[in-house]
């Protein structure tokens, strides 16, 4: 398979974590009318991306559309994912970190959080889409690993019915279907 920069496929990483924090850093700061990211937890966005919080707000003064979508830290499938990775830092807290930067960013217009729906969150906690504008990076989660063991796809929109579209258009159906998040209060 070709991957490069004139293809869709700009590079695979067999690990989440073997993707540089400079490609997040890049796509996150080159930004600028849309940042979705859809990860069932994105807790690790604020140790991935330096000054992550203050980049949000200013990408959101600048007009630039930033939404979360996340797991809901209560759910049943968050429940059944923590008891298959069996880890310290479990699914819940990694939602409920994420949810206290959300709220640290109460009031900022231009940035919204959402709960995947009940009956979709088996299709979100199995496929998280960070999206950058026209690139974005990609994570098949693999049945038991957790989420910085899985694979990642760094993509680009080449094709109106590419792969970048395909994995974008299935976290705005899930989007569609979420519940507001009030950042207020994680």
């Amino acid at each position: 398979m070709k991957t490069g920069s004139d293809q869709e496929i700009v590079q695979s990483y067999p690990y989440r974590s073997a993707c540089p924090s400079t490609v997040w850093a890049e796509l996150a700061s080159g930004a600028r009318e849309e940042m979705f990211f859809s990860g069932y937890t994105s807790y690790f966005l604020w140790t991935q991306i330096p000054a992550f919080a203050d980049l949000l707000r200013h990408k959101a003064a600048a007009g630039c559309r930033v939404r979360f979508l996340l797991g809901d830290p209560e759910g049943p499938a968050t429940r059944r994912r923590e008891e298959i990775e069996n880890v310290a830092l479990t699914v819940s807290t990694r939602i409920r970190t994420t949810l206290e930067h959300l709220a640290a960013l109460a009031g900022t217009n231009g940035i919204d959080a959402r709960f995947s729906a009940d009956a979709d969150a088996a299709n979100h906690i199995s496929l998280s889409v960070f999206r950058f504008d026209d690139q974005a990076l990609v994570t098949p989660h693999l049945a038991s690993a957790v989420g910085h063991d899985s694979p990642l796809l760094h993509l680009r929109r080449r094709d109106e019915h590419g792969l970048f579209s395909r994995f974008v258009e299935h976290a705005e159906e899930l989007w569609t279907r979420g519940t507001n998040i009030a950042t207020s209060s994680p």
